[in-house]
């Protein structure tokens, strides 16, 4: 028998109870606390839960301070346990990031709380294996909703997993574009290198991501080493740091390490370049075109959607550095504040938070309509109790008096 929960009364706007893997910056992390913090904007209930630490999350970051965690591991019976136990707090669970996902249909198996999947990536690269792909399949039917990307990647999941097409919801993926204003002018591109440690002249591109294979690393520095007079920074860690921090281009590139905050690489930046052999709509992207910063990234999962090929900079075939290098220098030559413009505008457009939280209260209604269930509570943030209500207090705090943009 299901756990009895109160039934939600109506006209009040579901709790929503946002769960992440870990307090890391990455992609899934980022848009689930920038949704958080746009619904308390708005008035809407809601709490963020990190299933399990992690040693690469940075310390200093506010974001990881205040985020509560749930366990010592992600799928550990007491992150589970505590997991169940958050989730009678709310009306219904977003998860973000794909180890959120066997965590929910554990925990929440019971229980009235339905939980909304958040697919970042692209499916065709972490379900490759046949019994992967059937275990994946089985987790994502128990959700009462999957978001994706892009239309593409929501047609991949409706005939990978055969989901019911009703069931699955194209949600861009977004930032706020408060928190990644451009460079006000030369002085204040100047300002930030001297603030990272970086040369205050030339070309200077910046790479942000984890220093792990897919991300192709190592495919940026051999596109580097065709460069003479460009330089790259490097935002992130990872398994490969150490040995492409050898490589014969790395002369020229500077490894900043995880950023607390990575706004201030972006106006220090000329370009973002993106070399990955997988993604799905990398939040780098979005977060560099709102600080008008030209791309060239490689064209995987569904990059496109955010790079405009000639439009707002560049996209090349994956694993190809001569590609890169000559679209890199294409694109720095060029018209760079015209291209990054472009990228402003077409970020705004379709993935500002602002626009893009519309879609997901919609979401959040139906979902909990169909439900027919759920705790009731007032709109404004909710309040339970112990460690993870301190952590919440502190978010609110961090994000200023209103409980959303700071």
């Amino acid at each position: 028998m299901p756990e009895a929960t109160p039934v939600r009364t109506a006209g009040t706007r579901p709790r929503i109870l946002h769960l992440i893997t870990d307090p890391r910056r990455r992609g899934a992390q980022s848009l689930a606390r920038d949704l958080h913090r746009e619904l308390r904007r708005r008035g809407q209930a809601s709490a963020l839960r990190a299933l399990a630490p992690h040693p690469d999350a940075h310390p200093d970051a506010p974001d990881t301070r205040a985020t509560a965690v749930l366990g010592p591991g992600r799928l550990h019976p007491r992150t589970l346990g505590a997991l169940r136990a958050a989730a009678r707090t709310a009306d219904l669970v977003v998860a973000h990031g794909s180890s959120t996902l066997p965590a929910c249909a554990i925990a929440l198996a019971g229980t009235r709380t339905p939980f909304v999947y958040v697919s970042i990536g692209d499916p065709r690269h972490w379900t490759a294996g046949a019994v992967r792909r059937l275990r994946t399949g089985a987790l994502l039917h128990r959700a009462a909703a999957v978001t994706a990307l892009a239309d593409e990647a929501a047609e991949l999941l409706v005939e990978r997993f055969r989901l019911p097409a009703a069931r699955v919801r194209t949600i861009p993926n977004a930032r706020s574009a408060d928190r990644y204003p451009p460079a006000a002018d030369e002085a204040d591109r100047r300002a930030a290198r001297q603030a990272l440690g970086l040369p205050s002249d030339g070309l200077l591109v910046a790479w942000l991501g984890a220093i792990a294979p897919e991300k192709r690393l190592d495919l940026a520095l051999d596109a580097l080493g065709r460069l003479p007079d460009v330089r790259l920074a490097v935002a992130g860690d990872g398994p490969q740091r150490s040995a492409l921090e050898r490589h014969p281009a790395a002369a020229r590139a500077h490894f900043l390490g995880t950023l607390a905050d990575p706004a201030p690489l972006y106006r220090a930046a000329d370009a973002v370049l993106l070399s990955s052999d997988s993604e799905g709509v990398p939040g780098v992207l979005i977060e560099a075109a709102l600080a008008g910063l030209p791309a060239v990234a490689t064209d995987v999962g569904w990059v496109g959607s955010v790079v405009r090929d000639g439009i707002t900079g560049a996209l090349v075939s994956p694993g190809d550095p001569p590609a890169l290098a000559e679209a890199l220098a294409k694109v720095l030559a060029g018209d760079r504040a015209g291209l990054g413009a472009a990228a402003r505008a077409h970020a705004l457009a379709h993935n500002e938070l602002d626009v893009v939280a519309d879609a997901w209260q919609q979401l959040f209604g139906e979902v909990c309509g169909r439900v027919g269930g759920g705790a009731a509570g007032p709109a404004g943030p909710a309040a339970p109790a112990g460690p993870a209500a301190e952590a919440d207090r502190v978010g609110a705090a961090k994000d200023g008096p209103d409980g959303g943009r700071g």
